[in-house]
């Protein structure tokens, strides 16, 4: 078991193994599994009416991580292994991606192993294991926890000209609520197939006094003052990931397609402004860290280890207070009032 140090949660929408087992092949019967007890071309299938929970993960020690206190599986404290990225393919031809966690008690044997999709999977539908990479998991994942930016989303900069993110370049400078005008680090950019957890979230025009639609990622945390404390969270200002906004009217996830995302890293983790919301930039922590170049890691490594070390970060609300059927208008109206 390991302790989890300071640093926000993260959560993960995971199958358990027995939800994913073979169906042809080698391993008849058996779960999916670690990548030392899995066989290529092994048909599996996902178990009709299994459905996704989410694993609450913290950074843990030594770059680890631990399952966070308030997950709705595991055992908190437990460490976390991400054991392997699997490649699938189903009877169509397309693939799809996995990431096998592993969760492992204070005895260091398996408490349970976890599957997260990289892209919906389905029922009934066979999935043959076509490759299994150990190095990449680790890259995926950041890939996953990484906050981004779509293309045309308009930046605030320095002079307060509104530019959109594909024409920002390192050094330039940009308007941050806390620290002013900071320069620009790095910017990541990557091209993803726009479902699963890569689905991005779209915030319409006015949904949050914003002028023009914002399109981000779904763990992109937004920050809202609220002139009323409307979610009870015992304080005015809060931190709110975009996925838990979602309406089905004025802020929606769209699935399907492609989409250019960006990262935006400053020497500290800020919130600066897009389309006029006061949004995140990269946080870089245990999970995002691998997503970035090994030059730019090694160049940046003082002011990253202790990169979320910002008042802000303790102002996330849990999701237990955002179980509002429209969290979005109450937000909105409690930024007026």
């Amino acid at each position: 078991m390991t302790s989890a140090s300071d640093g926000p949660t993260y959560s993960v929408p995971v199958y358990l193994a027995v939800d994913f087992s073979v169906t042809n092949g080698a391993n008849h019967g058996d779960p999916i599994s670690f990548a030392s007890e899995l066989d290529l071309d092994d048909v599996y299938d996902l178990r009709k009416g299994a459905q996704q929970h989410r694993l609450a993960l913290s950074p843990g020690i030594n770059g680890r991580f631990a399952v966070a206190p308030d997950t709705r599986l595991g055992t908190a404290g437990n460490e976390v292994h991400l054991d392997c990225c699997l490649t699938m393919m189903s009877n169509t031809g397309k693939t799809t991606e996995l990431i096998v966690l592993v969760e492992v008690d204070n005895t260091d044997h398996v408490a349970q192993v976890y599957v997260l999709p990289l892209a919906q999977i389905h029922a009934k539908t066979g999935y043959a294991l076509v490759g299994v990479n150990q190095e990449s998991a680790r890259q995926k994942f950041a890939e996953v926890a990484c906050v981004s930016f779509s293309r045309g989303t308009q930046i605030t900069t320095a002079s307060g000209a509104q530019v959109p993110i594909e024409d920002l370049r390192v050094g330039d400078e940009v308007l941050t609520r806390d620290e002013g005008v900071q320069k620009i680090r790095w910017i990541g950019q990557s091209t993803v197939r726009a479902v699963g957890e890569f689905a991005p979230i779209r915030i319409r025009a006015g949904a949050l006094n914003n002028t023009n639609d914002l399109v981000l990622s779904p763990e992109h945390r937004l920050f809202i003052y609220q002139r009323s404390d409307a979610l009870g969270a015992g304080r005015a200002e809060v931190l709110v990931r975009a996925r838990h906004l979602v309406n089905g009217d004025t802020v929606v996830q769209e699935d399907g397609g492609f989409i250019d995302y960006f990262q935006l890293l400053f020497d500290d983790h800020q919130i600066i402004y897009a389309e006029g919301i006061a949004a995140e930039t990269l946080l870089v922590d245990p999970r995002t860290r691998a997503a970035l170049p090994q030059d730019v890691d090694n160049s940046l490594a003082p002011a990253l280890d202790t990169h979320g070390d910002k008042p802000h970060q303790d102002f996330e609300v849990s999701d237990k207070l955002l179980k509002h059927r429209d969290a979005a208008s109450l937000l909105k109206r409690a930024s007026r009032n």
